[in-house]
């Protein structure tokens, strides 16, 4: 039997609705469930973090993109289309796949009952969860849910919030981006019910991406905080200090405070934790971040000394280090240190949410991290003072930069600086923005009068197919079948709107 939280909320979501999967009509519950400050793994923790001399935190993101490939063209989960066409590239390792996405559920109960402090950060977009409740797989969904909803493993395993359907948020429609952030709220509350996303404070991007357009940064890490997240995961090549240099070495180990200015001079910021080094799956296969934790040690911040933190993310199923030997090299290191931090002195593992609470109850505050912008933002801001800025001056000065200086950009910048997702992508780009202004256009006059037409059959299905074409996949695999699977969804969107 699993034993779960008390619950204090009357919000019940199904998982699907409309038999599509539940992503709106309850925006303002929602907001109000996650809007709180109540602390989320310092009740649980059984880490002292005076005996802790560094820490590592490790994140698994998962995902499948939906596409129209069905039997009879029907929007359906690549992860079903691979079992399906098991002669095709790859597709031979579907099961695989399936079997990466289900095991956490079996790797966590199996080293807490050993007597391990194990930890893990889970990142799964919308497509990839509504793909498994497509395809029937229950029992992927059910093992998740154990180590979710049952409060034995509340201590060990911190979900981590994304874009519902993997959309890179510097090229996505601004609009949508709050809309990304509430249709995976959900989805999550109404597989895992409204108080385990009340628990979900970390936010982890698809592709790392970090917009670096002083609007879009803006309006993304608002849409953030009024989603409830605490604290953003950054790539540390997509950060820059102030005056524009990189990082500290140091500072890549403990909370940043990422601020953000926007075209008409104001600030907002977010507390982000730095992902290091590059994206090879190698370095969570093979458990770099505890090894390389093992070197680290305690550092100054805000005057008191604290553990550093080394804090990676990688791809929970793709390659074969991660099919293969990341489920070997995951368990020995939390039976090595599984008494550190609770009697003992060491490296231990951490959750994000866990350490920035652990700092915090020892007098750490936000004001007290180092503060960090967006890389290429510090060019921007030598031409126009922030005090007097405009919407025009801003313009003009991000204009005068991409003719003077072939370095600067406002693509953003996510795990790899040799992919862009928008050169040689307009065949996609150019739809995808028509209906992500045409869906604006017709509900957005009809929600502000009326905010339970976010309820209605129509909204969701436009809303869906508006969503799925903004997929990162339309765009990472070059032209092609890819760039066709956006053109038929963005058709089949313009369908629903103009009905």
């Amino acid at each position: 039997m699993i034993a779960t939280a008390p619950s204090g909320n009357r919000l019940n979501l199904d998982a699907m609705r409309f038999g599509r999967p539940n992503i709106c009509g309850w925006e303002a519950d929602i907001q109000a469930l996650v809007q709180h400050n109540d602390p989320i793994f310092a009740p649980y923790s059984n880490i002292n973090l005076d005996q802790v001399t560094a820490a590592f935190a490790c994140a698994l993101h998962m995902h499948q993109p939906s596409i129209p490939a069905g039997a009879h063209g029907e929007v359906i989960c690549n992860l079903q289309y691979m079992f399906e066409h098991q002669g095709e590239g790859d597709n031979h390792n579907a099961g695989a796949f399936a079997w990466c996405y289900s095991r956490m559920g079996d790797f966590i109960p199996e080293l807490v009952h050993n007597g391990a402090n194990p930890r893990i950060m889970l990142d799964y977009s919308g497509n990839l969860l509504w793909g498994l409740q497509q395809m029937g797989r229950d029992d992927i969904l059910n093992n998740l849910k154990r180590i979710t909803c049952d409060i034995t493993y509340h201590p060990y395993v911190e979900w981590l919030g994304t874009m519902w359907s993997h959309a890179v948020v510097p090229s996505t429609p601004i609009p949508d981006i709050k809309l990304h952030m509430l249709a995976w709220q959900h989805h999550f509350a109404g597989i895992f019910g409204p108080d385990n996303l009340r628990r979900v404070k970390g936010f982890s991007p698809p592709e790392m991406h970090l917009p670096n357009h002083p609007d879009t940064l803006y309006e993304y890490i608002k849409a953030l905080k009024e989603c409830g997240y605490r604290w953003l995961m950054v790539q540390e090549h997509s950060i820059e200090r102030l005056d524009g240099s990189g990082p500290r070495h140091e500072d890549k180990y403990v909370p940043n405070r990422l601020v953000a200015r926007n075209s008409h001079g104001e600030e907002i910021s977010i507390t982000v934790l730095v992902k290091t080094q590059g994206s090879d799956t190698k370095l969570v296969a093979q458990m770099q971040p505890y090894h390389e934790a093992k070197g680290r040690g305690r550092q100054l911040l805000g005057g008191r000394e604290v553990p550093s933190c080394v804090t990676q993310i990688a791809d929970g199923e793709n390659g074969g280090v991660m099919m293969n030997e990341f489920p070997r090299n995951f368990h020995g290191p939390w039976y090595e240190i599984k008494d550190n931090g609770r009697g003992a002195t060491g490296v231990v593992g951490l959750n994000g949410t866990e350490y920035i609470e652990l700092l915090e109850a020892k007098g750490v505050k936000p004001e007290d991290y180092p503060v960090c912008q967006a890389v290429g933002q510090h060019k921007i801001w030598q031409r126009v003072d922030p005090d007097r800025a405009t919407p025009e001056t801003v313009a003009k000065a991000i204009e005068d930069l991409k003719a003077t200086d072939h370095t600067f950009h406002m693509d953003g910048a996510s795990w790899t600086n040799n992919l862009s997702w928008v050169k040689g992508y307009e065949n996609v780009l150019g739809p995808m923005n028509q209906l992500s202004a045409m869906f604006h256009q017709k509900y957005d006059p009809l929600v502000a009068k009326d905010p339970a037409i976010t309820q209605s059959p129509d909204y969701q299905e436009a809303l869906l197919y508006n969503l799925l074409v903004q997929t990162s996949c339309f765009r990472y695999w070059g032209q092609g079948v890819w760039t066709d699977y956006a053109r038929e969804l963005y058709r089949r969107g313009e369908e629903v709107l103009k009905r």
